[in-house]
């Protein structure tokens, strides 16, 4: 009894489709390629990947040129934001020192003009010029100077507290730690505290009486 054959049974599918790029074209017996074409196609390989290597280098570079223009405009944009903030903040704070200034500048100005012209009517009496006639009336003009002159001085210590500040001794050297001041002054007794006021202006008491005595001498021969 004749069997049926089938030809395909003895054909690997696999290999069939896996043949090699040196194949011959069907129905022609495969060869084994050369050392020439093995060698071409290492060559076309290499030349490939030289292509792709140098491919991916050009597209680094201009990543990195596109990474290197952003951290640029951020540090643009955060830049300009931080000059704007503390530029403004600058041109406004010193405005109002400006202001201040300006206004402290005046109010010396006006000081320096009252403290000289303070200065020049204390240094215009002429104690010698007095008569006995005219001497109580020049004393009492010349009290009424030097009282007008301390209330220029206060006042322009009040307003600016570097007139306040310690003045060294004529040589130079602070005054010593042992002078009296008003924390020690604030301590002392109420009675102590009297007697030392009126230590200190029992003159102008003398002045005041002595001029008050001859007032009334005056009134008295009118």
């Amino acid at each position: 009894m004749a069997s049926d054959f089938d030809p395909t049974e003895f054909i690997d599918g696999d290999f069939e489709t896996q043949k090699s790029p040196f194949a011959s074209p069907a129905g022609i017996h495969q060869r084994a390629p050369t050392l020439q074409e093995v060698d071409s196609k290492v060559l076309e390989q290499h030349q490939r990947l030289a292509e792709l290597k140098k491919a991916q280098e050009e597209k680094e570079r201009e990543l990195a040129s596109l990474e290197e223009t952003r951290r640029r405009q951020m540090e643009f944009q955060t830049g300009r934001q931080e000059l704007v903030h503390n530029l403004t903040r600058a041109l406004g704070l010193l405005e109002e020192a400006e202001f201040s200034a300006r206004r402290d500048a005046e109010q010396m100005a006006k000081a320096l003009v009252d403290l000289r012209e303070a200065l020049t009517k204390i240094e215009a009496i002429r104690e010698e010029s007095w008569s006995g006639e005219n001497f109580h009336v020049e004393l009492t003009r010349s009290l009424t100077t030097l009282e007008n002159a301390r209330m220029e001085w206060n006042s322009a210590r009040l307003k600016f507290p570097v007139l306040s500040a310690q003045q060294p001794q004529e040589n130079g050297t602070a005054a010593p730690d042992g002078s009296p001041s008003l924390s020690s002054l604030a301590s002392l007794p109420f009675g102590k505290l009297c007697r030392i006021g009126l230590g200190l202006t029992w003159p102008l008491a003398i002045v005041g009486l002595v001029i008050l005595a001859s007032l009334l001498t005056i009134l008295l021969r009118r």
